[in-house]
């Protein structure tokens, strides 16, 4: 199993990130389903002020391409990102549309304890 991680802002106002929150309790069955379906095993988002934070845990042989195919071809999934683009900022370096950008990893404690003991 991999996993990744995500970040992105959310717009400065308050009443925009209670609605997203507002949002995030009741996701659509057709987005869940989607996630699901794409190699997803768990996802969790959390937030300080407007920096959100997304840990995606994936099967083996999870695709980007393929998540990204599944999405495209439901008009629900579409239609919870536009909905979302409302609430969301991108970072200062993304590209033009780019939302959750990927994170490198820069620190395992396990990787450094197994390291240690051999």
């Amino acid at each position: 199993m991999m996993r990744y991680c995500f970040t992105l802002d959310l717009k400065d106002d308050p009443q925009l990130i209670k609605e997203y929150e507002e949002h995030h309790k009741h996701v659509w069955p057709e987005v869940l389903s989607n996630i699901t379906r794409s190699g997803i095993q768990q996802m969790q988002i959390y937030r300080l002020h407007t920096r959100l934070f997304m840990i995606m845990d994936v099967q083996d042989g999870f695709s980007f391409e393929y998540k990204s195919t599944l999405d495209k071809a439901s008009s629900k999934v579409q239609e919870w990102e536009q909905l979302m683009w409302k609430y969301q900022e991108p970072l200062p370096l993304a590209k033009p549309g780019e939302k959750w950008m990927l994170m490198e990893k820069l620190f395992d404690l396990e990787e450094q304890v197994v390291t240690k003991e051999e």
